[in-house]
């Protein structure tokens, strides 16, 4: 719409002081010749915009001319450039609307404020996504999951569960980003379920809407259900010797709980009781850590690793012949 675009045009102005035909052009995805006539209607409306020609001119507002919106504080703007994940807002179509939120925050802020949210912006940087990115892995039906949750509209899956595709009518109740995962919560036969929106094959809306539940928060749901999540997850001990950056990395393994940790009997070493889920991922975890870490206990993981260790000696000894 032209009037969002005057703002944008208003907005883009006060926040770099000086732009080009050129650069709003590109920016607004418009013809330069576009631009032209949004500066004579933004002329006509009273607002203090003019050209400067030249080789480094271009459009201006006068000094001192800016939007007012107050309230603003300098620890507010900070968390809000830090927060948010741009490749979800994405997914759900909210792109548009978040850059223009962030030029109407940036427009509003005092020039104290911008200069303490750029050194924090220097300074931190988060980044959601992993070494390997794949971009979300929502998938072609989160629109309409999306219009149903908003909607409070009845919808109709096919889910993938394991080597079948289950048809369901669920009621969606809401969306929930974990790092770049997405998941519908919804109710379906009175109870309360959890479904990977990547493995959902196909949605459709229905006609028939449902009742939201008065006493449904999904913040607090999502926060007891990985809580149950956690707590029914596989749990295999061992006892384990390793050095303090081995144990840095085992800390941070997402299903690997250290329970105690003790000085060891190695310089610098220390011992430490550790649940992981299975003698598998023990395994497959241990052998990644390599030599910083030997285990102690049980009996039945030491052989497993000191076998996988023999069969990648033997593999390369026979490749070397």
């Amino acid at each position: 719409m032209r009037a969002d675009r005057l703002i944008s045009i208003l907005l883009l102005l006060q926040n770099h002081g000086q732009m080009t035909s050129k650069q709003l052009a590109d920016k607004l995805e418009v013809s330069e010749r576009t631009v032209h006539r949004d500066m004579e209607a933004l002329s006509a409306a009273g607002i203090p915009v003019y050209s400067e020609r030249g080789s480094q001119g271009g459009w201006k507002l006068t000094e001192g001319y800016r939007t007012s919106l107050t309230g603003l504080k300098s620890e507010e703007l900070s968390t809000l450039l830090l927060a948010g994940s741009i490749q979800l807002l994405s997914d759900l179509g909210k792109r548009e609307a978040y850059d223009a939120a962030y030029q109407k925050m940036w427009a509003a802020a005092p020039d104290s404020f911008k200069h303490e949210a750029e050194f924090t912006r220097q300074r931190i940087h988060i980044d959601g996504a992993g070494w390997h990115e794949p971009s979300s892995d929502a998938s072609a039906c989160l629109p309409a999951i999306q219009e149903a949750v908003w909607a409070e509209r009845k919808l109709e899956i096919a889910y993938e569960r394991g080597a079948e595709i289950v048809e369901r009518t669920i009621h969606p109740l809401g969306l929930v980003a974990k790092r770049n995962t997405w998941y519908v919560v919804a109710e379906i036969d009175g109870e309360y379920r959890t479904y990977r929106v990547s493995r959902i094959r196909s949605a459709k809306l229905t006609a028939e809407t449902f009742r939201r539940p008065d006493e449904f928060q999904l913040a607090s749901y999502w926060k007891h259900s990985m809580e149950r999540f956690t707590a029914e997850l596989p749990k295999y001990a061992a006892k384990l010797s390793m050095a303090q950056t081995a144990l840095h990395r085992i800390r941070q393994e997402r299903y690997v709980k250290v329970i105690s940790v003790a000085s060891g009997k190695r310089d610098d070493w220390t011992e430490a009781e550790v649940e992981f889920n299975t003698l598998e991922s023990a395994c497959e975890i241990c052998l990644a850590i390599g030599p910083e870490l030997i285990v102690l206990e049980p009996a039945e993981l030491r052989a497993r690793l000191v076998g996988q260790a023999a069969a990648i000696v033997g593999l390369y000894e026979k490749d070397r012949t």
